[in-house]
This record gives structure tokens, C-alpha cells and sequence, in this order.
């Protein structure tokens, strides 16, 4: 078989691929493989390379792009764009397909590593609980609202009925925050304190609420305001 080397310079993340496994190819290898070709005097590795840079070699970051900024790069049309934001949602969707494992919550990271795929990447707010069972495992998610850049109206009779409806032992409320800022507002702490007085009232407690955005986390139990 011939060296990686000898090979034309398109074919190498493919045949690189199918000698070595998906796993042994870089970001950029796998971004030329969606781009297909490249165009003349740049390869699609090099146009893959080019579009990460711009990232800072952030897949999360190649994420939030949509198929209209993915079309300003020249040899990027929108058969080609439409293939990488696809694929993108794909991989998003995997991290989100099932519940069947049911994760366990054992503390904060546990709940934003079963929500982060959902809402990181988001340019708008959405509210969603985490229902939990009496072993404080995931049995759903369900969004509670949808807003805008800097806000989302939760009906907390919505948010419970989602929990009662589920057979909730437990609930975790959580939302984004687009800007990346995690530092709850007033009205985030105002409506934790609700969610939590309800969730006593029918004895179903709110453990925790996080903040979440590609920057991490905020956890009001963590920072004991729960």
C-alpha cells in the first residue's frame, strides 16, 4: 500500500480514514471530507484548516455558524454549507438522542453535561427542567419557553406540570445565558425563589438551577441560594 504521502492531496482524509479509523483524523481533515473539494490553488484540508482558524479551531464555535457565514468562504457554496451545518446538527443531536442510560446527577456537572449540548450554542434563551426520578436519575428533558437574546418568560405552572406530568421525584431547572455572562440577574434569583416555594408546596423539590453557556456553568445550589 502506498504511503499517506503519495496520495493526491484530496484523497488523504479519506484514505487516511479508511486505513487508520475516523478517530485518527484531525478537525480539519473531517471538515475537508464534508467540503468534498477544494478550489483552485487551495485544498479542502487547507479551506478546512482555514474555516477553523477562524474559530480558533472551536468546533463549538463552527457550530454557531450558519449556513449563510459558512457560504462567505470562497469555495463554500450552499450545498456545501448546508452539508457542514447538517452534519454539525447531527453530532449535536447524537449527544441528545435517548435518555434510555438514564445519567445520574450526583452534582451540578452531572446536570450540565446532560443539558450543555442542548442550549451552548443557542443565540436565544430557553428555560428547560430535568426531571428526575427518586435516584436522582434523568428520565426527561422538556423545554419549558423560548425567548429572546437576553430573556425568556417562564410560566411556572408550565414548569410544573411538565415535572407532575413526568412522575418528577425531583426537578433541576436550567437556562442559558447567550451572552456567556453566567451571573444570575434579579429576575433569576427571583424566579429560583418561586420555583423553589412551589416545589415545597407540592412536594416536589427543585434541586438545583443552572445558568449555562459556552462558558460553563452557574449553579445556585452550589452557591447555596437554594
Amino acid at each position: 500500500m502506498s504511503s499517506i504521502t503519495a496520495w493526491a492531496e484530496a484523497d488523504r482524509p479519506r484514505e487516511k480514514m479508511l486505513l487508520k479509523g475516523v478517530a485518527a483524523l484531525s478537525d480539519s481533515e473531517l471538515l475537508a471530507i464534508l467540503i468534498g473539494s477544494g478550489t483552485v490553488g487551495e485544498s479542502a484540508v487547507a479551506l478546512g484548516q482555514r474555516i477553523l482558524g477562524d474559530t480558533d479551531h472551536s468546533l463549538h464555535d463552527l457550530g454557531r455558524k450558519s449556513v449563510k457565514d459558512l457560504q462567505r468562504y470562497k469555495g463554500i457554496g450552499e450545498a456545501k454549507a448546508i452539508t457542514i451545518a447538517a452534519a454539525l446538527e447531527l453530532g449535536r443531536r447524537r449527544q441528545l438522542s435517548d435518555l434510555r442510560k438514564r445519567p445520574k446527577v450526583t452534582c451540578s456537572r452531572d446536570a450540565f453535561q446532560v443539558i450543555a449540548p442542548l442550549l451552548a450554542d443557542l443565540y436565544h434563551e430557553e428555560f428547560w427542567v430535568l426531571l428526575l426520578n427518586q435516584a436522582n436519575e434523568v428520565m426527561d428533558r422538556k423545554m419549558v419557553s423560548s425567548g429572546g437574546l437576553t430573556a425568556t418568560i417562564v410560566d411556572v405552572r408550565v414548569f410544573f406540570r411538565h415535572a407532575l406530568e413526568g412522575k418528577a421525584a425531583g426537578v433541576i431547572a436550567v437556562h442559558n445565558h447567550p451572552s456567556g455572562n453566567l451571573k444570575p440577574s434579579q429576575a433569576d434569583i427571583v424566579l429560583t425563589q418561586k420555583l423553589a416555594q412551589g416545589g415545597k408546596l407540592i412536594e416536589l423539590p427543585l434541586l438545583d438551577h443552572l445558568i449555562v453557556s459556552e462558558r460553563g456553568y452557574y449553579s445556585f445550589a452550589d452557591e447555596g441560594l437554594l
